[in-house]
């Protein structure tokens, strides 16, 4: 249900529209099909999605703000429903997108799967650490967010363990199958500095510059991890969408790292 949720986001995006209309419509198709916003009021967060904007992070406020040609907009999403919550979160690209910006993208995405892979029973969670700052910044030379993480997720929304998005291999808490976690990496076009605005929530890059994040929740299984979220119905509406630019692509099943 949280992919469906993004799904339909995907179907809505387009310039003009606000991001506090795309918050409005996802909360309808929330509660609609029988879940709560897993976000709404955690910790205060007012709103049902974050809803970030070019150089912000994560944690930005659904407002006003008009998308416009040029913008990349990630939208994170929790859904509860029987007990369980789902988190997952896509970035979009509307309309012409500079070259550097959609491969940043790319690579992104990517890296979420190069985390998934070694999402494995008896691995430990540095194992997923390194194999995403090893792709996006070692062999990319992206900006790696250290401030914020990836966790654990199911009755919870953040569960133990932390699961950063840079480290060294077999560090950290041995991982065992049937274990659920929420592999998101939060990657920048430039300084993987960061800083938080006023409002206590938004997370924008200290040198204004795009960043990226895409978001699966992982079971733990004993050959590779099992993405329990799907990019694959986003991804068919995002390539429909003629507002939206789906012209980099990557592979769900990434080499072992």
């Amino acid at each position: 249900m949280v992919s469906a949720t993004l799904t339909e986001v995907a179907k809505f995006l387009k310039p003009g529209i606000t991001t506090l209309s795309i918050d409005t419509m996802a909360e309808t198709f929330i509660r609609d099909n029988g879940g709560v916003p897993s976000f709404k009021g955690y910790h205060g967060f007012p709103f049902s999605l974050c809803i970030s904007v070019n150089e912000v992070v994560v944690h930005g406020f659904p407002s006003k703000y008009e998308l416009k040609d040029g913008d990349i907009i990630s939208v994170d999403c929790g859904f509860y429903r029987n007990s369980y919550h789902g988190d997952s979160a896509y970035t979009f690209a509307i309309g012409d997108i500079k070259p550097e910006v959609l491969q940043l993208l790319k690579i992104t995405k990517e890296s979420v799967f190069r985390g998934v892979d070694q999402a494995r029973d008896n691995n430990r969670v540095g194992d997923i650490s390194f194999a995403v700052e090893n792709f996006t910044f070692r062999e990319h030379g992206y900006g790696v967010v250290r401030e914020l993480v990836g966790h654990g997720v199911g009755k919870k929304l953040h569960e133990d363990p932390h699961v950063p998005n840079f480290g060294k291999r077999g560090d950290g808490k041995k991982l065992k199958e049937g274990m659920v976690l929420a592999i998101e990496p939060m990657i920048n076009l430039g300084t993987r500095d960061v800083h938080t605005l006023p409002d206590g929530w938004t997370v924008v890059t200290a040198d204004n510059k795009p960043s990226a994040h895409f978001e699966h929740t992982t079971a733990v299984r004993r050959g590779r991890g099992e993405p329990l979220s799907s990019f694959a119905p986003i991804e068919a509406a995002e390539t429909a969408n003629p507002e939206l630019n789906s012209s980099y692509y990557t592979v769900e099943v990434a080499a072992t790292v």
